[in-house]
């Protein structure tokens, strides 16, 4: 059960990791883009932070879960170590401009809250992780990374609530305010129970 749920979560991380190469390919007015105010995309700084944001993020869901096969770990620790660089320096970049971007958020301040809080926990949980494998608290490090990633998977749950609720309730405007809470808070929940059963096995 663990490595098909383990599976559904690569696959997912997979999918939406490359999902940023659309706004390549299709024009802005049928992306998320095409839910902003002319002031909004006129923002050049907005702009830069929402490319950064969803490149970087899209980098870092793309190659964040494999840091966990526990068997890759110890049989590649050079590569490890090469992804977990990546993965932070990517983290960094898009938490910081998901904070910015949180401001303008679609939804008013709910939503606004709720898109701020995940960027600084997406932001702090990283850093911690980062400080306690420099102490060398491995299991620390790998708690807080679980934690970290939790955050990064928001990107794939968020799109699965999002249609979800948008169906259930047919009001896409408290939809989107509800899920820019629900696409993060579950996971950290999920990330505390996979912790507490790291420290048990410890």
């Amino acid at each position: 059960m663990k490595k098909l749920l383990f599976i559904i979560v690569c696959i997912f991380a997979l999918l939406i990791g490359v999902y940023p190469l659309i706004y390549f390919f299709v024009d802005d007015e049928n992306t998320f883009l095409g839910s902003k105010s002319l002031d909004i995309l006129h923002n050049q700084i907005w702009r830069i932070a929402f490319f950064a944001h969803i490149i970087f993020g899209g980098i870092s869901l793309f190659i964040g879960w494999r840091q966990f096969g526990s068997k890759f770990r110890n049989k590649y620790i050079r590569i490890h170590r090469s992804i977990g660089k990546l993965y932070v320096v990517s983290v960094l970049i898009s938490s910081v401009s998901a904070i910015y971007m949180g401001f303008y958020a679609n939804g008013g301040v709910v939503s606004s809250a709720g898109f701020v809080c995940l960027g600084f926990i997406w932001l702090i949980t990283t850093l911690i992780a980062v400080i306690q494998i420099r102490k060398g608290n491995v299991v620390k490090h790998q708690q807080f990374m679980i934690y970290s990633y939790a955050c990064t998977f928001a990107a794939v749950t968020l799109r699965i609530w999002l249609p979800v609720l948008k169906s259930i309730t047919h009001d896409p405007d408290n939809s989107y305010i509800i899920v820019a809470w629900l696409c993060w808070f579950p996971n950290l929940l999920v990330a505390y129970f996979i912790n507490r059963n790291l420290r048990i096995t410890d």
